[in-house]
């Protein structure tokens, strides 16, 4: 083994990959409250209407790239750990030239998507209008997001996740930046925010493809025959195609949630919104931790080192149980304050708090899931990601049926937790074939 990937697997080394992540983490909010705010000080609700749908669909679009990420950090961290420095390399040229094809797709048939986007959340036709503004304008730089994704796992997968807080960093800081001058200083309004974004993305990747400059050292990163080798390719694309049917199945269950959420009026809807957030805030924490696992758990089933497995796994884990256990206390002690300050509807801050218990208990319940969704990329064992998942749907759906009807909201929030313990347990029952795998 290289001299970095056998250095000892100890709890500073989860630390110092998983605390440069969950800062970077905490600047996403932030950026979206910013351009909220900028349009906002344009005195009409128009432009804030869409800014808001126009970059929860162009977010929405690129989260179907998300397995970019995840796919190249397992498969990445496992070359490293088998002192494959060329696959390595090759690796990093394969992301980006999904990338940039996919980006393509996106600017060509761009009228078709946006079209039906708007189809399946229709807006006023003047949100609408300014919303088509500014996705033309960001879809320019699909290429570029989409690039970030295999960026970052590639990064994360050499344990340089304080390049990943860089990355961030500057993106959003820029974005900020830009959006401010363009929009209060110059006047351009929704148009400013999309080319502020834009800029900042296509900076973002130029920064972060300097970051990688290693990988572009050697010959390897532009070797037609390592970068487009047949049998490396099947795999790549059987890792990336079942994270994607995994992560849609997973984000089916969130939407699901919201839409059967509707069902219980505009106080249960709008309870379930804030308290949505708790488990946003709990899943930005525990990336770190589980991105830590994804580069130290690759690279020990690189080097086919069960023991470094195991261990990888417990350590990571075991920070991750402790900071759910610091969410879940914080939540209990400071959840009903939190509250008061996102909404000032008594009748909604009475909902919320009646649910707050659900949040109390979430990271508790999904640190199993949370943790193991890393262990097993890293692992790359994505086939039982995906039918874990398949199974863990299906568990969701049974207890949806039948708490809703017996217990209304509570019911809902019930089964939702339910789905985050059957997928803990069901990746936990697969965790020894994991093991064996490695040797």
């Amino acid at each position: 083994m290289t001299a970095e990937v056998a250095e000892p697997l100890t709890h500073r080394r989860v630390l110092k990959i998983a605390v440069p992540i969950v800062f970077s983490n905490a600047t996403v909010p932030i950026l979206g409250a910013v351009d909220t705010g900028v349009v906002g000080q344009l005195g009409d609700p128009v432009p804030i209407g869409a800014v808001g749908i126009g970059a929860i669909i162009m977010t929405g679009i690129y989260w179907i790239f998300g397995f970019l990420r995840m796919g190249t950090a397992g498969l990445a961290a496992q070359a490293r750990g088998a002192e494959d420095e060329d696959e390595v390399a090759a690796l990093l040229s394969r992301a980006l030239i999904i990338a940039f094809s996919a980006g393509t797709v996106l600017i060509v048939f761009q009228t078709l998507i946006f079209a039906g986007a708007f189809a399946l959340s229709p807006a006023t036709p003047e949100v609408e209008a300014l919303a088509r503004e500014y996705m033309q304008i960001r879809v320019f730089s699909a290429p570029a997001a989409i690039a970030l994704y295999g960026i970052t796992g590639w990064l994360v997968a050499q344990e340089r996740t304080g390049a990943v807080l860089i990355l961030q960093l500057w993106m959003n800081g820029l974005n900020i930046l830009l959006s401010i001058w363009f929009v209060l200083g110059l006047g351009w309004g929704v148009e400013g925010v999309a080319l502020a974004t834009f800029l900042a993305e296509w900076s973002a990747l130029a920064l972060g493809l300097w970051l990688c400059r290693d990988a572009f050292a050697g010959a390897a990163w532009r070797a037609t025959q390592k970068v487009f080798n047949r049998v490396r390719l099947i795999r790549m694309a059987k890792v990336n195609s079942d994270i994607l049917i995994r992560s849609v199945i997973l984000q089916g269950v969130f939407v699901s949630f919201l839409f059967m959420g509707s069902d219980f009026g505009n106080v249960e809807l709008a309870a379930n919104q804030i308290l949505l957030q708790f488990l946003y805030i709990t899943a930005y924490a525990m990336d770190g931790f589980a991105f830590a696992a994804e580069a130290l758990v690759g690279s020990a089933m690189g080097a086919k080192a069960p023991a470094r497995v195991r261990r990888a796994s417990l350590l990571s884990s075991a920070w991750g149980v402790i900071v759910c256990g610091v969410l879940g206390l914080s939540f209990a002690l400071f959840g009903g304050t939190v509250i008061d300050i996102m909404t000032t509807a008594p009748e909604v801050r009475d909902a919320a708090r009646t649910y707050l218990i659900y949040m109390v208990l979430a990271p508790f319940l999904g640190v199993a899931a949370w943790m193991l969704d890393g262990i097993f990329i890293g692992a790359t064992r994505t086939d039982d990601m995906r039918n874990m998942m398949i199974l863990s749907a299906i568990v969701y759906l049974i207890a949806l049926l039948t708490l809703v009807p017996a217990f209304g909201n509570h019911g809902l929030w019930m089964a939702l937790l339910i789905s985050f313990v059957a997928r803990g347990i069901t990746l936990a029952v697969r965790y020894p074939a994991l093991e064996r795998a490695a040797a």
